[in-house]
């Protein structure tokens, strides 16, 4: 497959101009990028080729119907310098579960897992080595085929396109719980990874960031008395000694990253219930100190530690910990990702 892989090479890389010791996310990006085109019932062979702008018919059905899937992943350094990817399947497969729920194409695997390789062996150098940083790896799909007609595209569009990154957020986050609005809904596309589940919830989160907050806690579609997810990421919650996260659904992102955290859990004899946690409970064990703590996680941020949260017009401050299980855990999965520990999941892949 490689073999058929055309690559264009750039005629003067961009990289000198990047200070990689100050690395925002996800907005430097690397010099080569990945196209795939669907056309005439088939995909053609993937090129590499420059970083730069595509051209699109002002009648592209990704403009009009939303035609539009993403993942999220990232490629590291290990101390001898070796290009490490984290359960790159699982991303492939997501992406077409994505794919078969707003009915584009499927992307065979060899095309994504070879593409995606040769992709990183022309652009290897921009794969930061300081410690927290990453490549930040977007493959996405879209329709780009032309038409007014409300109707699935007869074109698309996959690409990936790559950007060096430090941490998604800096420190702890102060989240409100959502009690109007919903992320998604039964029998939706919450589980996929669409453009516009993300569009959809950009207006109540600055509601919440008017508030002083900067994130929402997501809930139920129907009743809004159950947690579901934080942001753009899954929720855990730590009730003593036991950490609860919501089950997936039509509304809830099958997470890489989550469930790779409640494998990492078991086996570190942390106890661990998959299940509906309602915001009563949350609320009375915060009244009483039961709460330890909450946490996002996801491809960007990996852990995200939640220091407090607002319910009604009330704050609940979380408490601070000597050991959080936030903090081992997210040195676990790191670790791995990173070749600093053993791996004996079979989740690390070395190109």
């Amino acid at each position: 497959m490689s073999s058929n892989i055309e690559i264009k090479h750039i005629e003067k890389s961009k990289i000198a101009s990047v200070d990689f010791n100050n690395l925002p996310f996800g907005s430097v990006f690397s010099d080569h990028m990945l196209t795939c085109t669907f056309k005439n019932g088939k995909w053609e062979s993937p090129v590499i080729e420059p970083y730069s702008p595509i051209s699109l018919d002002p009648s592209a059905k990704i403009f009009h119907y939303g035609q539009s899937i993403f993942e999220g992943m990232k490629a590291y350094k290990d101390a001898e310098g070796n290009t490490l990817l984290f359960r790159p399947l699982e991303n492939c497969k997501r992406l077409n579960k994505s794919a078969e729920r707003l009915v584009i194409p499927q992307i065979p695997e060899e095309f994504f897992m070879q593409g995606l390789k040769e992709l990183l062996k022309v652009d290897e150098a921009w794969i930061p080595t300081n410690e927290g940083s990453s490549l930040y790896i977007r493959p996405f799909m879209f329709a780009s085929g032309n038409g007014f007609h409300a109707s699935p595209a007869n074109e698309y569009k996959f690409m990936i396109c790559t950007a060096p990154s430090g941490a998604y957020f800096a420190g702890k986050v102060n989240v409100l719980i959502e009690e109007k609005y919903a992320r998604a809904a039964n029998g939706g596309v919450g589980f996929a990874k669409a453009g516009g589940n993300y569009a959809a919830q950009f207006y109540p989160t600055q509601l919440a960031i008017e508030k002083g907050y900067n994130q929402v806690i997501w809930t139920d579609d129907n009743t809004h008395e159950y947690i579901e997810e934080a942001g753009a990421m899954n929720i855990f919650v730590r009730i003593n000694d036991t950490l609860i996260t919501s089950p997936t659904n039509d509304r809830i992102l099958d997470g890489i990253t989550r469930k790779s955290i409640l494998q990492l859990a078991e086996d570190l004899n942390m106890a661990v219930e998959v299940r509906k946690i309602s915001v009563a409970e949350v609320i009375v064990a915060a009244q009483s100190g039961a709460l330890k703590e909450m946490f996002g996680t996801g491809t960007a941020a990996v852990i995200s530690p939640i220091s407090g949260f607002g319910f009604q017009e009330k704050d609940y401050e979380l408490p601070t910990l000597e050991m959080p299980f936030a903090s081992i855990l997210k040195k676990s999965i790191t670790d791995i990702q990173t070749n600093k520990s053993e791996d004996p999941y079979g989740w690390r892949v070395q190109l």
